[in-house]
């Protein structure tokens, strides 16, 4: 009954926000688009700059347990995507945080140097607010990176450490040729909205469904913004962040528990169009990825999905939701 209520509750989200989206060109901080819950915003000051960080705050439905977790989510998505996640987490007594990192969703879009490190220090300035001395930290995608940074930071802050399909799990700049965040900033300016459902049915699932639908209607909303050259912008400078800030050197020193939830059909490479075919076929295969990574974690453990490509929790989210209660 409670499955059949969660999966009731993610389809009126769905529906409700791709209908808005259908209508609506979509601002660059998504104001026309609702989040699951309420969203307030963190004031920040960076490089001179008065930004500010949307996140939400939701609180245990029942059986409050006294811990927080805290989801950050991938390089091409916003805290709408966690709807499932913040609901199972909550009811199995956690409070969650889910912010949208500077530069992505409702949060503030600056020019300045992107850096993980910076998103980490905010990340903590955010729980410093909300009073969470520790947190379970989830990062999806590039969520995955912030969050492998954030343990890496903040271990004493960090009760555990789940990755999901996290990127970096290879040094991009080992085989993917350099661009400039400059030309980079040309190819994002070309994106629309047929070239999102392009890249999200041939990159992040298996199989596309209608119902992921709403992910492409708010990443190529943005696109008919008079403001898209400033997201194109920030795109750009944020691609240059994963690039040249690597993660997977470190992983042997995180001191943190830590479990791996892989898709394993996920191919995803940051800077794949810049590959051949050929090159492609090399790189980004996470059923090996995944196990490697995992090796590398001193105690970690790993929980692998079949025919699941990048984005377990939307994908196959019964086994996902399973898998990650499970491992709490």
């Amino acid at each position: 009954m409670k499955k059949f209520f969660l999966l009731i509750a993610l389809s009126s989200f769905i529906f409700n926000a791709s209908a808005v989206q259908l209508t609506d060109t979509l601002s660059i901080t998504l104001e026309n688009v609702k989040y699951p819950y309420p969203v307030k915003y963190l004031p920040i000051t960076v490089e001179s700059q008065d930004v500010r960080m949307a996140y939400m705050d939701v609180a245990p439905t029942k059986n409050a347990n006294g811990k927080t977790a805290i989801l950050f989510h991938g390089k091409n998505f916003g805290g709408y995507y966690w709807t499932n996640v913040i609901k199972t987490l909550t009811d199995i007594g956690y409070r969650v945080v889910v912010p949208d990192q500077i530069g992505f969703g409702k949060s503030s879009k600056p020019f300045i140097h992107y850096s993980f490190h910076q998103m980490a220090a905010w990340n903590k300035k955010l729980l410093d607010t909300l009073g969470v001395q520790k947190a379970v930290v989830l990062g999806h995608s590039m969520g995955g990176m912030l969050a492998t940074r954030f343990a890496l930071l903040y271990p004493d802050r960090t009760e555990k450490l789940l990755l999901e399909n996290p990127i970096g799990l290879e040094d991009y700049r080992t085989f993917v040729p350099y661009v400039t965040t400059a030309q980079q900033y040309q190819t994002e300016l070309k994106t629309s909205a047929e070239s999102v459902r392009k890249y999200y049915q041939t990159s992040y699932f298996t199989y596309w469904k209608p119902e992921y639908e709403y992910l492409v209607n708010i990443a190529g909303g943005v696109t008919a913004s008079a403001d898209y050259p400033r997201w194109a912008k920030v795109a750009a400078l944020t691609f240059t962040m994963i690039y040249e800030q690597p993660v997977v050197y470190e992983f042997q020193n995180i001191k943190v528990p830590t479990v791996l939830f892989i898709g394993k059909e996920d191919k995803t490479i940051v800077g794949k169009g810049l590959l051949s075919p050929d090159q492609q076929a090399l790189h980004g295969q996470y059923r090996f990825l995944g196990k490697q990574t995992a090796a590398k974690i001193p105690g970690a453990k790993i929980v692998e999905f079949e025919a699941c490509g990048h984005i377990p929790h939307i994908e196959i989210p019964t086994e996902f939701l399973v898998a990650l209660t499970g491992s709490l």
